[in-house]
C-alpha cells in the first residue's frame, strides 16, 4: 500500500524476455537484481544526505515465469522439476548471485520436462530498502530519519513474507500465477538477514548438508576434522569458515578468537558448489530449532541432522549410547501452528541407512553387536528442561506408551520442520543423563566410554552427510515429502 500520493520514481522499464537456456535465465535475473539494487542503494544514501525529493522510489524483485498448455505426461519418478497442470506460474527472486547454481538447476528441469521457455522479466513485488542496500549501509529505524521512511521507500511487507506456500494455505486467486517456488523473493531476503545477525556469518557460506547440535564441544572436533581435509588436497574440501566469516584455506592457518559470540555460533567446511557441511550450534530449546530452521530452510539445503544430547529412558542405555531416531513425540508445541500435532512424521529409509552405516563405519561394529551400543526407536522432545521437577507419573506415562527411548529439547522440531520445509531430516542422539534411573547430568558422571562416544558423534554426522552428498538429488528429495499440489521447486 502506497502511504502517500507521490510520483513514483524507478528503473527504467524493461521488457520480459523469454529464455531455453537457464544458464542465459540466471545471468539476465542477476542483471536485474543488479539494476534494481544499485537503482534503490543510490537513491537511499542520497535521500538521506539531501532529503526527499517529492517522489517516491521504487524498485522490483526479478520474477520467473513459466506457462504451460499440455496435460502431457511427466516422469512419474521425480518430484521435482515439473508443474501439475497446465496454466501460469511465477516467483520473484532474490540474490540470484547466491542461488546460481540451484536456480540453473530448477530452471534447467522446467525446460526439460515442458519444453517450453521461462520468462524473465521485473514483477510487480518491490524489494523492501533494509533488503537491497549493502550490509555497510545503515538503514536508520523508524523515527530516526528525517524524513518517514517509508512514505519514499517500501519496507518489509507481511502480505508476502509468510509460510502459506510451504505450509499448503497459499490460495491463488483468478488471474493470479500459481506460485513456483515454495518461498518468496521478501521471505527469503528476511531470512537471509537473519542469518547473518544469529549465527555471524554470512549467507554464502552456508553449504548443502547442514549439521546441528547441542553441545559446544562439537565444534573444537570440527575445526580439528576441517584441518585435516584441507591438509589432504584429494579430500575435495576447499576452506573452513569460523564465526565472523573468518575463512582459512590451508590446514595450519590461524583462526582468531572473535570478541562476542553468536547466538548460534556456525561453522562451514566449504566443498564446489556448496556440497559441504555446515554445523551449528543451536544451544537449547525447541524455540531456537525453530528459528534456526525456519531460516536455513530458504537456502534450500539437501539434508539436515540433529547430532546432538539427550536423555536415555531406559534401564538397558548407557551414558554415551547412541539413539537413531525412526519417529517422534511431539511436545514442543513451536510447530503446533503452522505443522497440526496429527500430521505424522515419518523416518526416510534414505537417512536412516546413511547414519546406521556411519555408525558401523566408525565404532567398527555391525549387526546384532551395534546394538550393544545404539537404539532405533521414537525421540521424545519436550519444551520444558526441568520436567523431572514436576509431577512425573504422567510425563512417564506418555513416554512409555509411545516406546520412546529418548528425550530431548530440539529433534523433533527439527525434523518436523524439514518435513514442513521439504528437506530431508534425521537424528542421531547422543545419551548424556538417565534421569528416570538416577544418572542426572552432573559435573563429573561421564565415563571414559561416554567421552569415547562424544568424540565419535560428531564424525558419525559427517559420514553420514558424506554419503548422502554422492546420493543422486532425485533419490534423496523423494516424493514423500511433496503434498498434493507441490511447487516445482525443491
Amino acid at each position: 500500500m502506497t502511504p502517500v500520493s507521490l510520483p513514483i520514481e524507478t528503473v527504467v522499464a524493461t521488457p520480459t524476455e523469454s529464455f531455453t537456456d537457464a544458464k542465459a535465465a540466471v545471468d539476465r535475473l542477476c542483471s536485474l537484481y543488479a539494476e534494481a539494487t544499485k537503482f534503490l542503494t543510490q537513491k537511499f544514501t542520497t535521500t538521506l544526505a539531501n532529503g526527499p525529493e517529492g517522489r517516491r522510489i521504487r524498485a522490483f524483485y526479478p520474477e520467473i515465469r513459466i506457462t504451460t498448455t499440455s496435460f502431457a505426461g511427466i516422469d512419474s519418478r521425480l518430484s521435482f522439476g515439473h508443474v501439475a497442470e497446465p496454466g501460469v506460474y511465477a516467483t520473484t527472486v532474490t540474490r540470484p548471485d547466491l542461488f546460481r547454481h540451484y536456480l540453473e538447476q530448477q530452471i534447467g528441469l522446467l525446460i526439460e520436462n515442458h519444453g517450453v521457455g521461462v520468462e524473465i522479466g521485473y514483477s510487480d513485488t518491490p524489494i523492501p530498502v533494509h533488503f537491497a542496500v549493502p550490509s555497510d549501509v545503515e538503514v536508520p529505524q523508524m523515527g530516526s530519519a528525517s524524513f518517514p521512511l517509508r512514505d519514499i521507500f517500501d519496507v518489509p511487507d507481511l502480505d508476502t513474507t509468510n509460510d502459506d506456500i510451504v505450509n499448503g494455505v497459499d490460495v491463488t486467486k483468478d488471474g493470479e500465477a500459481h506460485p513456483l517456488s515454495p518461498f518468496t523473493a521478501q521471505r527469503v531476503d528476511y531470512s537471509l538477514a537473519r542469518l547473518a545477525h544469529y549465527t555471524a556469518t554470512a549467507p554464502e557460506h552456508f553449504q548443502n548438508h547442514v549439521l546441528f547440535t547441542n553441545y559446544q564441544f562439537y565444534f573444537s572436533e570440527f575445526e580439528a576434522y576441517a584441518r585435516k581435509m584441507l591438509a589432504d588436497p584429494d579430500s575435495g574440501y576447499t576452506s573452513f569458515v569460523s564465526t565472523g566469516n573468518h575463512e582459512i584455506t590451508t590446514a595450519d592457518a590461524e583462526i582468531p578468537m572473535v570478541e562476542k559470540q553468536p547466538q548460534m555460533p556456525t561453522y562451514h567446511l566449504k566443498r564446489k558448489n556448496g556440497s559441504g557441511i555446515t554445523l551449528v550450534n543451536i544451544g537449547v530449546g525447541p524455540s531456537n530449532a525453530k528459528t534456526a530452521t525456519d531460516h536455513i530452510a530458504v537456502l534450500r539445503p539437501h539434508a539436515w541432522l540433529m547430532v546432538g544430547h539427550c536423555a536415555g529412558l531406559r534401564n538397558s542405555q548407557s551414558l554415551g549410547d547412541f539413539v537413531l531416531a525412526h519417529s517422534y513425540l511431539r511436545e514442543d508445541h513451536v510447530l503446533d501452528d503452522d505443522l497440526p500435532i496429527w500430521v505424522p512424521i515419518p523416518p526416510l529409509a534414505e537417512i536412516q541407512v546413511a547414519l546406521e552405516n556411519a555408525v558401523a563405519d566408525v565404532t567398527e561394529l555391525s549387526g546384532f553387536e551395534l546394538k550393544r551400543i545404539m537404539r532405533t526407536g521414537t525421540v521424545a522432545t519436550i519444551d520444558n528442561r526441568n520436567w523431572e521437577l514436576r509431577e512425573t507419573s504422567g510425563p512417564v506415562q506418555r513416554l512409555s506408551q509411545s516406546r520412546a527411548v529418548a528425550l530431548d529439547m530440539e529433534s523433533a522440531t527439527i525434523a518436523a520442520n524439514g518435513f514442513r520445509f521439504r528437506v530431508p531430516y534425521g537424528t542421531l542422539l547422543c545419551v548424556s543423563d538417565k534421569p528416570l534411573h538416577g544418572e542426572l547430568k552432573l559435573p563429573g558422571m561421564a565415563s571414559d566410554f561416554y567421552k569415547t562416544q562424544v568424540a565419535r558423534h560428531l564424525l558419525i554426522g559427517i559420514r553420514a552427510m558424506e554419503s548422502l552428498r554422492d546420493m543422486p538429488l532425485e533419490r534423496l528429495h523423494s516424493r514423500k515429502l511433496r503434498s498434493f499440489d507441490e511447487t516445482a521447486f525443491l
